[in-house]
């Protein structure tokens, strides 16, 4: 199956089940310091972590592989693009379609949303590529790879990264309801002033090959989240590659149609100061998406509505309390008071979250699905879906 377009309802196959089980790993340095280092290791958790990821029968196809950085402010400038000061401006990576009729119409969608939101389309980069390593599957759904820069003069970075947040929601709603006929490859890979994601329907192995960004030496970050994915019982594409805004997951969400559910029912209610009209970015959970992707989507929506990292992701993850596994008093009366507003996303998985400015991972609430930690001397810490990722 060459055409990996939007799949529908087809024998025994059905979209509303997409699930995957992947490796994921995360590089970063416990006191925030950059460089190309912990670029280099990330890429080389994830190399080593290529038997959990899927290929194809030519070994050139891949389920996906990605990595999310923080933002590399002085590679950008090597590169030759005016720049403001950090935390000025927001990038980010696209999907176009490779049909330029198509690429042009969404393109001229995203210029327009981003002149109503009050903000300014700095440059737009040719990302280079390497489509030669592609297998003949991904190459045939490869999309056009632009980068974006975005500016916005009387924003703070906070207000910026709102903006920023509201132009993706937005160009999402228009693309869904859109005439596009490839609206997988009409997608924002993400846009923030804090964090950047390159990834791809590739191996493992062939990320850093694909993306040469990702090898000079410039690019410099102190977090490095990647995921190798193996699609269980889901089709590889460009889009549904990790990680996802924040979120790098290798597990299943096994409540998703509930949790999926639900979100759509509380939309009429729910309300949120920081986000004002929230008619303008329904439905929370992308449609035609895995269940990481859709858990990706609440817990952005959450953070961004004003809630911090750690508590939305209790929110959604709340751990699992007997007589045999006692938590503290106050714990508990967390979990039941937000146990009123949303359900558990239950399922084994190892879930590796990050916004740019902090980091972490967390187990499902069963503790079903196994993480691995090492603190070296050098105040560098590495978390894995197994051990043995890293040399040192």
């Amino acid at each position: 199956m060459r055409d990996l377009s939007l799949a529908k309802q087809y024998g025994l196959y059905d979209p509303t089940y997409e699930h995957d089980a992947c490796g994921v790993g995360l590089v970063l340095h416990l006191k925030g310091a950059k460089s190309h280092s912990i670029v280099e290791n990330g890429l080389q958790v994830l190399e080593n972590m290529t038997h959990r990821g899927a290929e194809s029968a030519d070994n050139k196809t891949g389920d996906g592989a990605g990595i999310m950085l923080q933002i590399p402010h002085e590679f950008i400038l090597l590169q030759g693009i005016p720049v403001p000061e950090k935390g000025r401006y927001g990038t980010g990576l696209v999907f176009l379609p490779k049909d330029e009729v198509e690429a042009d119409i969404f393109m001229v969608a995203l210029k327009d949303q981003i002149q109503k939101e009050g903000l300014d389309l700095l440059a737009i980069r040719d990302v280079p590529v390497n489509s030669d390593i592609l297998g003949e599957i991904s190459r045939a759904n490869e999309p056009t790879i632009k980068q974006l820069f975005i500016t916005g003069e009387k924003f703070t970075q906070e207000q910026l990264e709102m903006r920023l947040y509201l132009l993706r929601k937005k160009i999402e709603k228009s693309i869904l309801n859109s005439t596009l006929k490839d609206k997988r490859n009409s997608y924002v890979v993400s846009l923030s002033t804090k964090r950047i994601i390159y990834k791809g329907m590739l191996t493992s192995l062939q990320l850093r090959h694909y993306f040469p960004d990702l090898s000079n030496p410039h690019f410099t970050s102190g977090i490095a989240l990647v995921h190798s994915r193996f699609s269980t019982n889901t089709f590889p594409t460009w889009d549904l590659a990790q990680p996802f805004r924040m979120v790098g997951h290798n597990g299943e969400i096994n409540t998703i149609r509930g949790n999926r559910l639900w979100m759509e029912a509380r939309e009429s209610i729910v309300k949120s100061e920081a986000i004002g009209d929230m008619n303008e970015i329904w439905p929370i959970v992308q449609f035609g998406m895995s269940d990481s992707a859709s858990f990706d989507n609440v817990l952005e929506f959450l953070v961004m509505a004003g809630k911090s990292l750690p508590h939305a992701l209790s929110m959604m993850v709340p751990e699992s309390w007997n007589d045999k596994n006692p938590i503290s008093r106050d714990l508990k009366a967390f979990y039941e008071y937000h146990s009123i507003l949303m359900e558990p996303w239950d399922g084994p998985a190892t879930i590796l979250f990050s916004d740019g400015r902090y980091a972490g991972g967390l187990l499902d609430r069963n503790g079903l699905r196994p993480a691995r930690y090492l603190i070296t001397h050098n105040d560098t810490m590495v978390v894995a879906s197994e051990t043995g990722v890293l040399p040192f």
